[in-house]
């Protein structure tokens, strides 16, 4: 059978046609967000001076933890076609638990577990309501929002709480190389980053996510549980916004229930832009990361190139936007 990306040629060759290449390229995930990705760099770094700077690219790396960790979780969900609209609130209760039980004179690796399994636990209930109870993701995840939010406040009584643990603040750490400074919650990143890319791509659990995410009655009939493994999909989620909750604290020394309000938008943003499908069954963790990379990086340029925050919202949004059209009538289009 002849490739799809090639076509016959005079004395049998077969050559790459551009138009299946450009299909090629666009239905491979992570490719069309790294060449966004590049694209970006390149433009920031000659419209502005101080974009590829060391202390820029550190800030960049920076403010992409937490959002990174939120959209590993959020792409784990998106896989299996829900949503979670939820992930930054829980990230929120998150910190407030650490932070209070230290400053109430708990133990720091007590308050951590805790904090830990309070995320955990509102991730359970949210797949505990979709897999069992078969209720929308967006219905369930909006109201754990309001709900994981309030319960914050009440928690705390509206109040923030500075950290000073070095066990919570361990995240915000690091060591300079080349004049940028590395946090240690960055090498975290990508190792949790790396370690999802190998079991979705390698084990029996990531090619289960994927079978549900692309038709969840099929997979019922092959043998998959879909039931068990949307459950665990919420699970694991929630533990990962617990984490997002300890990188935060090491980030920013205070744990504040106001905290993270558009988080979970950032985090679908980055998803979608990494070429991840919100109709489930499609898509790439290391996209997700290349997304979280180009929100922070067109946040940065932008600001720099002196652009208001309202338009960089409008330029993010659109971007969205485009993203997910192009994988709609990528779906529509079906292989070829």
């Amino acid at each position: 059978m002849r490739s799809p990306v090639t076509t016959p040629a005079a004395g049998g060759d077969a050559r790459p046609r551009p138009r299946d290449m450009l299909r090629y390229a666009f239905r491979t995930p992570a490719i069309g967000p790294l060449a966004a990705l590049v694209v970006a760099v390149v433009a920031f770094a000659v419209t502005t001076e101080t974009f590829l700077t060391p202390q820029n690219l550190s800030l960049v790396l920076q403010q992409s933890i937490v959002v990174g960790t939120l959209a590993l979780g959020q792409s784990l969900i998106i896989l299996t076609a829900g949503i979670d609209l939820a992930n930054g609130a829980i990230a929120v209760l998150g910190t407030i638990v650490m932070a209070k039980l230290v400053l109430d004179g708990g133990n720091p690796v007590t308050a951590l577990v805790l904090g830990l399994v309070a995320a955990t636990l509102v991730g359970l209930v949210n797949g505990l309501l979709v897999s069992r109870l078969r209720l929308p993701p967006f219905i369930v995840t909006l109201g754990a929002l309001t709900v994981v939010y309030a319960v914050a406040r009440l928690y705390s009584q509206s109040r923030s709480y500075p950290v000073t643990s070095g066990l919570l603040l361990f995240w915000g750490n690091g060591l300079g190389v080349g004049g940028m400074f590395l946090t240690w919650g960055t090498f975290l990143l990508v190792g949790l980053y790396g370690f999802f890319w190998y079991v979705l791509t390698q084990t029996a659990w990531g090619r289960h996510i994927y079978a549900v995410g692309n038709a969840p009655e099929s997979a019922r009939l092959t043998g998959i549980d879909v039931r068990r493994t949307v459950l665990s999909v919420y699970v694991t989620a929630g533990l990962l916004y617990g984490v997002a909750a300890w990188q935060s604290l090491g980030r920013i020394p205070n744990a504040d229930p106001n905290s993270y309000q558009t988080a979970n938008l950032e985090s679908i943003t980055a998803v979608v832009l990494g070429g991840t499908s919100l109709f489930g069954g499609r898509g790439s963790v290391i996209g997700t990361l290349i997304g979280a990379l180009i929100v922070n990086v067109l946040r940065s340029g932008l600001t720099q190139a002196g652009i208001d925050s309202l338009y960089q919202d409008v330029a993010t949004g659109t971007l969205v936007v485009v993203a997910v059209g192009v994988d709609q009538i990528l779906r529509r289009s079906g292989p070829r």
